[in-house]
């Protein structure tokens, strides 16, 4: 008798690089997966769709290091350096050539990712987040990056932020337990602190437009029209990777289950 596929996650534990990392894995099949969680959430975001993917590939969702419910190490919240991070993720799980999953934050370290060393995931999907230069930032996003210090942000708890997030998202409202997690995540200052990997687009960014002509694994970019943190002008992303490389393409969503961050001004 053949076993059902695992349709709900069920967090773990590791150590990779010295940092408790979560994660969780299920599914079967022919190929590996890894999902990266977006922001501000969790792998719990992946709930909705886990039994699905299950049914295809052998999935491994992870918190990057300073997101859901991982360790932080402050040198490691940026694209580049979480990038890094999952190619070590990779070799911790022993996964030969995953697809690799990157939405929303996970967009510039999964290109960060895949351009070195070159064709060591099998594809890539991204999204929703900042890859584009020069920058165009608007709205909280421009407001997270261009702040002097954290410090006035370290004055709100990230549960709020949380609470914020979510009540703009249209379509969905995550169970109480998926919530509790989202909001546990990012309590006190770890919504704060998670901001230095968005604080970090400007150095980093251009690094990466650098690099896109070295990518050639397939890509596939899942981009929101009606996304106010991400905005048209950074879909410049799309064309400079399908210029770079002949094996992409690009896929833009509307409205289902889009959402808003909200500024997060200190009172």
């Amino acid at each position: 008798m053949s076993t059902p596929p695992q349709t709900a996650i069920r967090p773990k534990v590791t150590t990779i690089d010295r940092l408790s990392i979560r994660y969780a894995e299920g599914g079967h099949g022919n190929h590996d997966a890894i999902l990266l969680s977006p922001w501000p959430e969790s792998i719990r975001a992946f709930e909705r769709i886990w039994g699905d993917l299950a049914d295809h590939a052998r999935l491994t969702a992870v918190d990057p290091p300073g997101f859901g419910r991982s360790e932080r190490r402050d040198e490691l919240i940026s694209p580049q350096s979480t990038g890094e991070f999952v190619i070590k993720v990779a070799d911790a799980f022993s996964l030969g050539n995953p697809h690799l999953v990157g939405p929303d934050i996970g967009t510039s370290s999964t290109l960060f990712a895949a351009a070195a060393p070159p064709g060591r995931f099998r594809t890539l999907v991204v999204g929703s987040g900042g890859a584009a230069v020069p920058l165009r930032l608007t709205g909280p996003l421009k407001e997270w990056v261009e702040a002097p210090d954290l410090e006035p942000f370290r004055q709100i708890d990230g549960r709020e932020v949380v609470d914020s997030v979510l009540a703009t998202v249209e379509g969905y409202t995550p169970p109480p337990e998926i919530r509790e997690d989202y909001r546990a995540s990012y309590a006190g200052e770890r919504f704060a602190e998670s901001m230095r990997y968005v604080r970090a687009y400007p150095d980093q960014l251009p690094v990466l437009g650098e690099l896109l002509p070295e990518i050639m694994t397939p890509v596939r970019i899942v981009q929101g029209t009606e996304d106010p943190v991400v905005p048209r002008p950074m879909w410049t992303t799309s064309t400079s990777i399908c210029r770079s490389t002949g094996w992409t393409s690009s896929r833009r969503a509307t409205s289902a289950g889009r959402r808003s961050r909200p500024s997060t001004r200190a009172s």
